[in-house]
């Protein structure tokens, strides 16, 4: 077996060939780029007119979903993505164009591509602090634990969680501060799961359409500039964050949780502190998880991929917490999030939005082609 990259598009060959002049076509509704594939068939057929071509739905036939995920275990080509070719024992997962993946698929019919690799432009993105990072060989778990820690670096969860653990310090008693600190901390990462979990779910129902990627891309653009201007003019104009009036509910809650008679009552309290704070930020946070869970439609998985991928992102949004709480808990030492630490994260958090903001505008392809 070898596996190689023409024109941005994975390819893979197999010892055995596939069945003579068959394509087979892996697809599903609401994908783009499936339809722009089913657009370029009529003319594949008519300059190859003895070529048969199988068009197999993945998301209604579950025998195609299983024919594919096999040929990408057979290929190593993991995780896959629609639309899929198979043709002579060859597999091209991604469709750019007529003029670019439609002329390697004539190429294949006319002989066979010679063996190697050829790199096409790496689709990279430029990250505060961490550099270019080069999509396609990150991969969908590393990308997604990525993404998950920078979220979780968000300043308007981090600004609660930093408060209230100032506030446990107080308590001098380290069972307890750790075990409500980490309640809040894993009720906030439920309630991001099924925030993310709605998204996902919205994405499919919808489909993902040229003009919502546009749509989407430049909300995350509007929320990545907030942000960076934050840096600039901490709090000045319209910004996105907690809003004033919602923080003296906070601190009421907190109060509450810090003279609770008994645990059963602080427990009860650090829980609608997490379900109010995981409310009213939802502007603050939507840009990244919005953007995650509209890539992660676009992968070719079974359903329960998906709603596992999601869990891996909040264990890496929860890690940041999880590191702070310890920290606290270890040092017996809280620390307010002061308005230095809060432009810095306002900073990165607003970078990685404009940068996912900017390629789902201008080179959406390299968010499908994760894998």
């Amino acid at each position: 077996m070898a596996a190689w990259s023409i024109g941005g598009v994975r390819l893979a060959t197999a010892a055995e060939p596939a069945a003579a002049e068959e394509l087979q076509v892996f697809v599903r509704p609401g994908c783009p780029y499936c339809e722009a594939a089913k657009r370029f068939l009529p003319e594949l057929q008519r300059t190859r007119p003895g070529l048969r071509i199988h068009i197999r739905d993945i998301s209604a036939d579950r025998q195609a979903l299983a024919d594919l995920e096999n040929l990408a275990d057979r290929f190593g080509l993991h995780p896959i993505g629609v639309p899929a070719f198979y043709l002579r024992g060859k597999l091209v997962i991604g469709f750019d164009s007529a003029e670019t993946t439609g002329r390697e698929l004539l190429a294949l019919l006319d002989q066979p591509a010679a063996p190697g690799l050829i790199n096409g432009p790496a689709p990279a993105i430029q990250l505060p602090l961490l550099g270019p990072i080069d999509l396609r060989r990150l991969g969908l778990p590393l990308f997604t634990i990525v993404l998950g820690l920078l979220d979780g670096f968000n300043p308007c969860a981090m600004w609660v969680l930093l408060f209230l653990l100032s506030m446990l310090i107080n308590l001098r008693d380290r069972k307890k501060m750790f075990l409500i600190g980490g309640v809040f901390v894993a009720v906030s990462g439920l309630v991001y799961f099924a925030f993310m979990a709605a998204w996902l779910n919205i994405f499919f129902l919808i489909g993902m359409s040229r003009l919502s990627q546009l749509l989407l891309g430049a909300v995350a653009l509007l929320v990545g500039s907030l942000n960076v201007k934050d840096y600039f003019a901490f709090g000045a104009g319209f910004t996105v964050g907690i809003p004033e009036r919602a923080k003296p509910g906070i601190y009421r809650r907190v109060r509450q949780i810090i003279c609770a008679e008994n645990l059963t009552g602080a427990l009860a309290a650090v829980i609608l502190l997490a379900l109010l704070v995981n409310t009213v930020e939802l502007l603050c946070t939507a840009g990244i998880p919005a953007i995650y869970t509209r890539v992660l439609t676009e992968q070719a998985l079974p359903g329960w991929a998906y709603y596992g991928y999601l869990a891996l992102y909040n264990l890496a949004y929860m890690a940041d917490d999880g590191l702070m709480l310890a920290i606290a808990v270890v040092t017996l030492s809280g620390r307010k999030l002061q308005e230095r630490g809060g432009r810095w994260l306002k900073l990165l958090s607003g970078m990685v939005m404009l940068a996912l903001g900017l390629v789902l505008l201008l080179r959406p392809d390299w968010l499908d082609k994760i894998g």
